[in-house]
């Protein structure tokens, strides 16, 4: 979004009269050089000795985030957020420069990247990303945080919370009748959410016992999405007795950095 310019133009528009030959309007100050102390702020963008680079500290702050998180929030990251969303288009083309997209919820302040395929389905781009399969224990938290999510945005509330027992007892109710490794399933349900914890999604303490559900959820599992996992869900509540399911992806982005 472009700040809209100020009432009666650019102040070096404007000189009064009857002032010293010597006199120079004053500085017009951006409130985001003032947010970060450790923000570079000299002319030049070179932070370091041979730096060719061209984007700030708080925007190369920003684009590292991006890159080794799977999303950023105006709640989770919020210097790097006002850095992202003051001025996109240069990140927004680094990202490019990796084969990576930019994809940005303003409304919802979140902001994520994406690998990007050739049109066409000509030959594949080289990649940083990887996807990250979801368990069936992580799929179904996932289902319920989403649900959860939209219920109570629903009844209007502004901020919704969950409890640990909560997500453990959805679990639990979704277990096949064959599974008999209760202790297995049980540590497989607290590594769930342990794994959500660490993908931002549940917003606190790591040992508390009632975590916020971060908006990102909105952005990140949209509701077609959420109704194939729940046909899915009820799919394997159905099946007959058998081997557990396979992994399989169900996060649109359940990825992660890697460097070759």
């Amino acid at each position: 979004m472009t700040a809209p310019e100020p009432i009666g133009g650019n102040s070096d528009d404007f000189v009064p009269d009857n002032v010293p030959a010597e006199w120079e309007p004053p500085e017009v100050v951006d409130d985001f050089q003032t947010d970060d102390p450790e923000r570079e702020t000299s002319s030049s963008v070179a932070l370091f000795e041979g730096d060719d680079g061209g984007l700030e500290l708080d925007q190369r702050r920003a684009l590292v985030a991006l890159l080794k998180q799977r999303f950023i929030s105006g709640r989770t990251h919020p210097k790097e957020w006002r850095a992202l969303t003051r001025n996109p288009r240069p990140i927004r083309a680094r990202l490019n420069d990796l084969f990576l997209q930019l994809h940005l919820d303003v409304a919802r302040e979140v902001a994520f990247k994406r690998q990007v395929t050739p049109e066409g389905g000509g030959r594949p781009f080289p990649t940083l990303l990887y996807d990250v399969p979801w368990g069936r224990e992580d799929t179904i938290v996932l289902v319920f945080l989403r649900s959860r999510f939209r219920s109570e945005q629903a009844a209007g509330a502004d901020r919704v919370f969950v409890d640990r027992d909560d997500m453990l007892e959805f679990v639990e109710q979704h277990r096949p009748e064959h599974a008999t490794d209760r202790t297995g399933d049980a540590k497989r349900s607290l590594k769930a959410i342990e794994a959500l914890y660490k993908a931002g999604l549940l917003i606190g303490p790591s040992t508390a016992e009632r975590f916020e559900v971060s908006n990102a959820i909105e952005v990140l599992l949209p509701m077609e999405k959420l109704t194939e996992l729940l046909a899915w869900l009820r799919r394997q509540n159905n099946a007959e007795e058998g081997p557990e399911p396979t992994k399989t992806p169900v996060f649109p982005v359940s990825t992660e950095t890697r460097v070759d």
